[in-house]
């Protein structure tokens, strides 16, 4: 028996301690005089954090944390002393000056560190919060958690790490000399950087405006100079901060003035990048300015709490999401994507029919695209007919597909499925200042709807309902011109095949959806680069067009290349995007293809001549279900990508959704014709 006594003893030791005990465990661990602060930080990260992604427990073990800490003053003193000087032996400046906020090295740097750290992860610098940050919450994810822990828990925290009557103790004073470097700090990198050729550039006035910048830093080193003195001699006043913080405002306005230009003017993304980090360590100044001056005067101390806590909480979920490459790519996405989406939403205007008279515009535009869609299509057929090497077929579809684009583009016609990844764009200006609770708002935004709905509708219309007879007068005409069938039986059949619903058909209309986003993103960034680079007056000035066509004419010429680069690069690689899609999806062994419902509808017709018409309805109908679904599918996946990156890029959350789901609900019950076709012109009585 006593064998069994001991393996059980032994056993009981080792089995799992209760979540509370090894919790209290982790902070009573901080008496231990010879452990090393940093590792008993660790331990309790890590008694903390979830034990799997299921777990939700950690603002509970976090308040018990807490708890322990309220109950036993004489372990919250120890807790108090060791996590104070532990800060304020290392290293803060960096911390403070560049967590959260975009690296100087730019953009492209940036993300080759991140690369090679995945590769061979960067060794850390002990002497360093920053560092010692990636130590305690080594795991790439930490930020999800630390998100779920109220913020009322971190200023709970701080309260007990930092009481008045601590505030002027040694350790203390060492952090605070170090937030009074990082200002400093950061108010000359902000007027480094407001002296850059590309803001310069940028600003319509900054002769104006640069002797704010200049002024920041002159202004930082009296406010700090001020503290420091205070800090000295307690019964001196410091500099309340006030100037500061006006200069900064100020420069903040300039840079705000700068960003709203770019709207009009182009931007780059080094322009982007510049006056997003300006304004983030702008920000950062104001933040560690407001700690400073709150934590002079006990009246402000619940203030100084609160704001040093929320700091922090940002500065240490910034920095775990720092090797984040999805995270930054995010972040610098939308650097340009705003101006991007802006030019996209300005075309988009232009496809939404208002009136009678729009509608009957865009119905006419879209069917003069259906008459060259037709054609279009038959020369795909005749290109794929002769064989060619892949390299060449794929180069013989895009020019098909992308100068077909082009020429519809310059001649003002319509192509249905261009609309959702502009009209999304329009959409997402209007969302973020809809409110649900303003009724007449979510009016506003239902009659935008319907107006989009009966002008995709009216496009979809003009160009099917014009491609499909084209498609099948071009297949007679043809025949009967060559004396033999244009579309062979076994032709006819591939066509219908790529038809059925219960094929690639949607898959593959997938794929052309994306491709419609992609293009919208294309023209958005090619007339923000057109308008950036002064393309227009680049082109009158080159001497062969000028010798060509002459001064006036060269001017007009490059005026017209610069309003619509952006229409003719996006229409041109969307088609080399549909032309050679199918050739990849070869070289690769993989499904790859597209379906586009303009093509589509004339590939129907074409089928129908190499069938002489002698198909069964069964199969005709069948195929229309198809061109339908593909349709459906385009629209669908366009409009949904565009729409979450308009969102995106102007930070906006909609959160009203079923609200404006019923709102349009109940006006389609109510008045379902104005989801279809133009409303009624308005008729206006006289005196007689």
């Amino acid at each position: 028996m006593k064998p069994f006594f001991a393996r059980f003893t032994r056993w009981m030791r080792r089995r799992p301690q209760p979540e509370e005990e090894r919790v209290r465990a982790a902070v009573e661990a901080f008496r231990d005089p010879a452990a090393e602060t940093l590792d008993l930080v660790r331990r309790l990260v890590a008694e903390t954090r979830p034990r799997n992604r299921r777990d939700r427990g950690t603002p509970a073990r976090y308040e018990m944390v807490l708890e322990r800490l309220e109950a036993d003053a004489d372990l919250c003193a120890v807790f108090r002393a060791r996590i104070v000087h532990f800060i304020a032996s290392l290293r803060l400046i960096t911390f403070f000056t560049d967590s959260g906020i975009l690296p100087g090295t730019g953009f492209f740097s940036e993300w080759w560190r991140i690369l090679w750290d995945r590769l061979l992860p960067e060794a850390p610098d002990e002497r360093r919060l920053k560092d010692c940050m990636h130590v305690v919450f080594d795991r790439s994810d930490d930020w999800r958690w630390q998100e779920r822990i109220p913020p009322a828990y971190s200023q709970r925290l701080w309260a007990l790490l930092a009481p008045e009557k601590e505030l002027h103790n040694v350790d203390w004073r060492g952090i605070q000399e170090q937030i009074l470097d990082s200002v400093l700090l950061l108010a000359h990198r902000v007027s480094g950087l407001g002296v850059e050729g590309e803001l310069m550039r940028a600003s319509p006035s900054l002769d104006d405006d640069l002797p704010r910048f200049v002024a920041l830093s002159a202004e930082a080193l009296d406010f700090v100079n001020s503290v420091r003195g205070a800090l000295d001699d307690p019964a001196t006043a410091a500099d309340d901060g006030s100037q500061l913080l006006v200069i900064a405002d100020q420069c903040a306005d300039t840079l705000q003035r700068i960003r709203k230009r770019a709207l009009t003017v182009g931007t780059s993304l080094h322009l982007s990048y510049l006056l997003t980090r300006s304004e983030q360590s702008l920000e950062r100044l104001r933040e560690l300015v407001t700690i400073l001056i709150a934590s002079h005067a006990s009246s402000t101390r619940g203030r100084a709490i609160s704001s040093w806590a929320d700091f922090l909480r940002a500065a240490f979920l910034a920095e775990n999401r720092r090797n984040s490459l999805g995270h930054y790519m995010s972040q610098l996405s939308r650097l340009l994507a705003v101006r991007v989406t802006e030019n996209a939403a300005r075309s988009g205007e232009h496809y939404i029919c208002e009136t009678r008279s729009d509608y009957g515009r865009m119905w006419r535009s879209a069917a003069g695209a259906g008459v060259l869609i037709g054609g279009m299509a038959l020369l795909k057929i005749f290109a794929a007919g002769l064989h060619a090497p892949l390299l060449v077929e794929a180069f013989l579809f895009s020019m098909i597909y992308g100068l077909g684009f082009v020429v519809i583009f310059l001649l003002g016609m319509t192509v249905a499925t261009k609309q959702p990844a502009m009209t999304a764009q329009t959409l997402a200006s209007l969302l973020g200042d809809v409110r649900a609770t303003r009724q007449a708002e979510l009016e506003r935004l239902v009659d935008v709807v319907a107006a989009v709905c009966r002008s995709q509708l009216a496009a979809i219309a003009g160009n099917v309902m014009i491609a499909l007879p084209v498609a099948i007068l071009l297949g007679l005409g043809l025949s009967q011109w060559l004396g033999a069938p244009v579309i062979s039986l076994d032709k006819g059949a591939h066509l219908m095949a790529d038809l059925d619903p219960l094929s690639w058909a949607v898959p593959h209309a997938a794929i052309a959806g994306f491709f419609l986003f992609l293009s919208g993103l294309i023209s958005g960034y090619f007339d923000n680069k057109a308008a950036y680079s002064d393309t227009g007056v680049r082109i009158a000035r080159l001497r062969w067009v000028n010798r060509l066509f002459g001064h006036a004419r060269a001017v007009r010429i490059g005026s017209y290349i610069q309003d619509h680069l952006g229409g003719i690069m996006g229409n041109f690689l969307f088609g080399c995007m549909l032309g050679s899609t199918g050739v990849v999806g070869k070289l690769l062994g993989l499904p790859l293809d597209i379906r586009h419902i303009a093509f589509s509808s004339a590939n129907l017709g074409y089928s129908l001549v190499g069938f002489q018409f002698e198909l069964p309805l069964k199969a005709i109908l069948w195929g229309a279900l198809g061109v339908a679904l593909i349709g459906l599918t385009n629209l669908a996946v366009s409009f949904a990508l565009a729409l979450r990156t308009a969102l995106g890029a102007r930070d906006v959350h909609f959160d009203h959704w079923g609200a404006l789901l019923r709102a349009i609900w109940h006006r389609f019950r109510r008045e379902p014709r104005s989801f279809l076709l133009p409303p009624r012109a308005a008729t206006t009585g006289g005196d007689g």
